[in-house]
């Protein structure tokens, strides 16, 4: 068994991470890197047609560079944005923790086992053939640069020119992209530190492009070979959904709710006035059946929705079970019941029997 799970955490770790939810990530041959988590945050503003998002990888693996593509529909500004946001959303989306009490006892209570009573359960995220750089910055550990291309091979020539490989599957996956003119934000991941390699959880980024209606890449992640999750915060004047499936499971709201008064990195994310914020999670257990990114579109009405998680507790009196006390009580409450109504019958013949 050991050595079963050895081969499974090396396969894992071998294995080319060539999409992630929202773009492709490519190292070279001799390396290995690995997405474990990615949690983004999309803010759409209605008013101004602008579209943010700000992504942050946890990777691993032994690659000290890797470059990550991600298509966007528009030419985009790169920033670094604040790692303090995806705390902050955590704790506004967090589910809702309530106590009920139940009756009769169950497995983990006297006198069938002696054990914890809690139990969780949930009630109802350039030139033609070529590439063109139309902006190159550092930002923290990573070397950002914008590009357009009218050929996916072009970009496959980029890459090799800056130490990478572009797989053909990639290539083909990036053609939609190219045929709607799309542009790319491409990203050097380098440490700041020489010898380190990319491992943990890295600086988020934040790319901004103007866009009348949002839209978050998802047709990449088609290429993976393993299931996906997406996990998604949108933040916009209303609530929002995925307009379809995309070949996943149906897209589940963890949490919606208004957000009045924003603040911390939240707010230099979205503003100071009030924003809807949804919570959408989705599991693409075939990600071969991708077919489209998602466009995320208003949801019928604005309600409000949080998860709760029940805590399940014996119902007690002090230390006492109640069923224990009804139990107990119920032969007690007999007698005595008995007891008086022989005390009366017993006075009544008393009283009749008196000369």
């Amino acid at each position: 068994m050991l050595v079963a799970l050895l081969a499974l955490q090396l396969g894992s770790l071998v294995a080319p991470a060539y999409a992630c939810g929202c773009g492709a990530m490519v190292t070279d041959r001799m390396a290995r890197i690995g997405i474990d988590r990615e949690t983004s945050a999309v803010h759409w503003d209605e008013r101004t047609g602008t579209e943010q998002i700000v992504m942050r990888f946890t990777v691993h693996g032994d690659a000290d560079r890797a470059a990550w593509i991600m298509p966007v529909p528009h030419r985009a500004d790169v920033t670094l944005g604040d790692p303090a946001l995806f705390d902050e959303l955590a704790g506004l989306t967090a589910p809702e923790h309530r106590d009920r009490d139940y009756f009769w006892p169950r497995g983990k209570d006297w006198p069938f086992a002696w054990g914890d009573a809690d139990g969780a359960g949930a009630a109802p995220p350039p030139g033609a053939g070529g590439v063109g750089v139309v902006g190159r910055e550092r930002l923290g550990p990573f070397d950002v640069a914008r590009l357009t291309a009218t050929d996916p091979t072009a970009l496959s020539g980029w890459l090799h020119r800056n130490g990478f490989e572009l797989s053909d599957r990639l290539a083909d996956g990036l053609r939609p992209y190219v045929e709607r003119k799309w542009e790319y934000v491409a990203v050097r991941l380098a440490p700041q530190k020489t010898g380190e390699t990319l491992y943990g959880t890295l600086d988020p980024l934040r790319i901004s492009f103007p866009n009348d209606r949002p839209v978050y890449p998802m047709r990449l992640s088609r290429l993976a070979t393993t299931p996906q999750s997406l996990g998604l915060f949108v933040l916009s004047g209303h609530r929002m959904e995925p307009r379809g499936s995309i070949g996943g499971d149906r897209p589940e709201v963890l949490f919606a709710g208004a957000v009045d008064r924003p603040s911390g990195a939240l707010a230099e994310l979205a503003g100071a006035g009030p924003v809807f914020l949804t919570a959408v999670d989705q599991s693409f257990p075939e990600p071969s059946r991708i077919d489209d990114d998602h466009e995320l579109v208003r949801a019928a009405a604005d309600t409000p929705y949080r998860e709760i998680v029940w805590h399940d507790r014996l119902w007690t009196v002090g230390e006492v079970p109640v069923w224990l006390i009804a139990v107990a009580g119920g032969p007690l409450l007999l007698a005595a019941g008995t007891y008086a109504g022989t005390r009366s019958r017993r006075a009544r013949a008393g009283v009749r029997s008196a000369p």
